[in-house]
């Protein structure tokens, strides 16, 4: 009667012994390609997770995953994958302890989006995010106008962290709800105090028009002063 476990090929699947060494370059090339396209697809698209739990989902994810289902991959390849990325995984972290330039390469930089109720328009233009995704994430928070954040930050992570002011210091800001800031014009029908759509720097203009003084922009909401409720 046959063998029913036919261990070469189940470990090995006939494959020579030296295969094992073009295992180790496969595995540190495919890794260093999922790192380097995570790090560069940008934040957002690992948000909550870090870089390395992503690249770590990923390359043991497909290392386990083929050798179950396909019998044309060996166990023994597959388990040095998994050395070797957890061999990678530790040498990375490693050298981010060592090396600023390359932590803040890997993982980026805390970037402020709003300083003092205002978009930082140099730092937000930069990041892959949309401002209806990011008033969304405040609108999460309870936020209903930019008057009542102090600082906004785009962490490391792509979470945004909210510091807001203190109830007796909100001022007038850009209002976030989209039945509010879909009343945006470019014409100004009364004297008040407005928020360009753009920056969310606020003005008081007389009608019939206006020029943003940060940004030159034209488009402009009615700026609100309402005090944050949770």
């Amino acid at each position: 009667m046959k063998d029913i476990f036919e261990w070469k090929r189940l470990l090995f699947n006939d494959l020579p012994f030296t295969f094992l060494a073009e295992v180790v370059f496969r595995t540190i090339i495919m890794f260093t390609v999922v790192l380097l396209t995570l790090k560069f697809a940008g934040k957002r698209g690992v948000k909550q997770l870090s870089i390395f739990e992503v690249v770590i989902i990923i390359s043991l994810g497909s290392a386990a995953g083929d050798p179950m289902f396909y019998e044309d991959v060996g166990l023994v390849p597959a388990i040095l994958v998994f050395l070797i990325i957890l061999f990678m995984y530790r040498s990375v972290t490693w050298l981010l302890g060592k090396s600023k330039r390359f932590e803040n390469f890997i993982e980026g930089k805390v970037t402020c989006i709003i300083e003092d109720g205002q978009f930082s328009i140099t730092t937000f233009e930069k990041e892959d995010l949309a401002q209806d995704e990011f008033f969304a994430e405040l609108r999460i928070k309870s936020i209903e106008h930019l008057g009542q954040v102090r600082n906004a930050y785009m962490e490391t992570n792509g979470a945004i962290s909210v510091f807001f002011y203190e109830e007796a210091d909100v001022k007038y800001g850009l209002p976030i709800r989209p039945q509010v800031y879909n009343l945006r014009s470019t014409i100004i029908p009364k004297t008040g105090i407005y928020a360009c759509t753009f920056c969310a720097n606020t003005q008081t203009l007389e009608p019939t028009t206006g020029t943003c003084t940060v940004c030159a922009r034209k488009e402009w909401v009615h700026a609100i002063k309402t005090r944050r409720t949770v």
